[in-house]
């Protein structure tokens, strides 16, 4: 709720500050006397644009703060408490604030929605948003529609999500055929070389040997030779002649063991010689096809990756590339197949939304135009138009629009050709009366709710902001006191001097203001009036 309001240097006043209770709050004073530059302010930290002649003359600042009790707004609030503020200077700039930090304007307009709606002369309406009349309608039609209306949303949602995937696998369906093109002439290319991991490190090594078949052959035939031209007898015989002497010395056996060994050694080493010889043959045909294939690989190589474990990541890589986008052919069936079915699902629930907002409207506004009726809109008329929309979207098949009549005679319009302030501000109220729990905003502002009626018409919209008021903070300006007597909490705005000055009143004063109010002049007559007002509402209050 709205705990504190102090305004300082804006247009009449100089130094103010409301205390609000819970419940009806009332402002009342003379004509002139600045008591709608209250809601002006409240307005401003609410994130209305200023007007320039809103700065009290000779002022070089106005500033409002408005201090609220909140749940929530944890960014924003401490313990509890969200104060926004607007600080406007006579040069034409200004700051916004909001829990003590600058902030943008629309940063105050979006805190503000959730706090205070303002119904005046200068204040945006709610009420004027077509938007706001489908959602009154679907209230009104009751929580199985209200349920019906979320499962219709929940559905659009869905197609709608569905249908942005199916228009972005089209769009991309060229630019994948090309990327399928791409990606199978590279898995072609790879696979028909065949490679084998280790494969380049063999084929270097058999080429190696190839290409130096003639020079390997010669030196072999030299250690064939060598080895042949007495070596291995000259070690035999010397481990025959060791052996003989370790009969002698048995010291000596070991080095005979080692002349033995080494003579075995040497004749498997030329046996490995002859045979290495024997198997270094030039081939030149082997040669040019290890070098075609090494060339093939390098070939791969500068294409997609170093050596045969570059090459064949890039192949898996490419392998799964291919099969994500079959994958996508295939998403796009399933989702062409469920994206028909949900266009049937969505087109049976509007309609069903439709035939429920059909048989609502009319009862709405009978009830809207028995509601205008007794708060002095004796003439008005209401009627809500449903039309088609283009194509269904996320709040059906068409759009609703309450449409006004403010008098005899005259064609229902829409509200914002048709309504004045006060026009628009019985009609909210006339709606709020209708559906208590319209929305969870914690305070509404009334300001030229009373313009042109009196009476019993009074009488009525005084009940009716009182009955608000029960479940609401309501703030409201007023001239009559068929709707001040119902205050929870009264404030009286006098001017002088071309100050204005705001006193929250008692009982006592309460009687006089009312008295005023009656007849211009505290009389004895006036004041018995007054007190009869006051009783009358207290007994309504107590009974509700």
């Amino acid at each position: 709720m709205l705990r504190e309001l102090h305004i300082t240097g804006l247009g009449v006043i100089q130094d103010v500050t409301l205390e609000l209770a819970p419940g009806l709050n009332v402002l009342s004073g003379e004509t002139g006397a600045g008591k709608t530059m209250v809601t002006e302010a409240l307005a401003l930290t609410l994130g209305q644009r200023a007007r320039a002649h809103l700065i009290r003359s000779g002022a070089a600042r106005a500033s409002v703060q408005a201090l609220f009790e909140v749940q929530g707004f944890d960014e924003w609030a401490e313990d509890g408490i969200l104060v926004l503020a607007r600080t406007l200077s006579a040069e034409g700039a200004s700051s916004a604030r909001a829990g003590g930090q600058l902030a943008p304007l629309a940063t105050l307009a979006e805190l503000g929605a959730d706090l205070v709606e303002v119904h005046g002369q200068h204040q945006a309406q709610r009420l004027l948003s077509p938007g706001t009349h489908l959602a009154f309608l679907d209230r009104f039609a009751g929580p199985q529609h209200v349920a019906a209306v979320a499962g219709y949303r929940e559905l659009h949602a869905r197609r709608s999500r569905v249908r942005a995937r199916l228009a972005e696998l089209d769009q991309r369906d060229r630019e994948r055929e090309r990327e399928k093109d791409l990606l199978a002439y590279q898995v072609r290319e790879i696979e028909a070389v065949g490679l084998e991991p280790g494969e380049m490190a063999a084929l270097s090594a058999e080429e190696g040997r190839l290409s130096h078949a003639e020079r390997i052959r010669e030196v072999l035939s030299e250690a064939r030779d060598a080895l042949g031209d007495g070596g291995s007898d000259a070690v035999a015989a010397a481990a025959g002649l060791v052996s003989e002497a370790s009969s002698l010395d048995p010291d000596a056996e070991p080095l005979a063991a080692r002349l033995r060994s080494l003579r075995e050694e040497l004749r498997d080493a030329s046996a490995e010689v002859g045979a290495r010889l024997e198997r270094a043959e030039l081939d030149p045909e082997r040669l040019e096809a290890v070098r075609a294939r090494l060339a093939a690989i390098r070939g791969l190589e500068r294409k997609y990756g170093e050596g045969e474990d570059g090459i064949l990541s890039f192949l898996a890589q490419a392998r799964e590339g291919l099969e994500s986008l079959d994958r996508a052919g295939q998403e796009r069936q399933g989702l062409a197949q469920e994206a028909a079915q949900l266009d049937a699902s969505a087109a049976a629930a509007a309609e069903g939304l439709t035939a429920a907002r059909g048989l609502a409207a009319p009862a709405l506004a009978g009830s809207l135009e028995a509601e205008l009726h007794e708060l002095g809109m004796e003439g008005a008329e209401v009627r809500l138009d449903l039309r088609p929309a283009p194509e269904p979207g996320p709040d059906g098949a068409e759009t609703v629009e309450l449409l006004l009549a403010g008098g005899a005679g005259q064609d229902p319009r829409p509200l914002a050709k048709v309504a004045s302030g006060g026009e628009l501000s019985r009609t909210m109220l006339a709606c709020r009366t209708v559906l208590a729990d319209l929305d969870r905003v914690p305070t509404l502002v009334f300001d030229e709710v009373d313009a042109g009626i009196g009476g019993r018409a009074g009488v009525a919209v005084g009940r009716r902001l009182a009955r608000l008021a029960a479940t609401r903070q309501v703030l409201v300006v007023t001239h009559l006191p068929q709707i001040a007597c119902f205050a929870d909490r009264h404030f009286r705005v006098t001017k002088e001097g071309g100050t204005a000055s705001v006193a929250a009143l008692d009982d006592r004063d309460r009687v006089q203001e009312l008295s005023r109010m009656l007849s211009g002049m505290p009389t004895q007559e006036a004041a018995a009036h007054a007190g009869q007002l006051l009783e009358e509402a207290a007994r309504e209050k107590a009974g509700r």
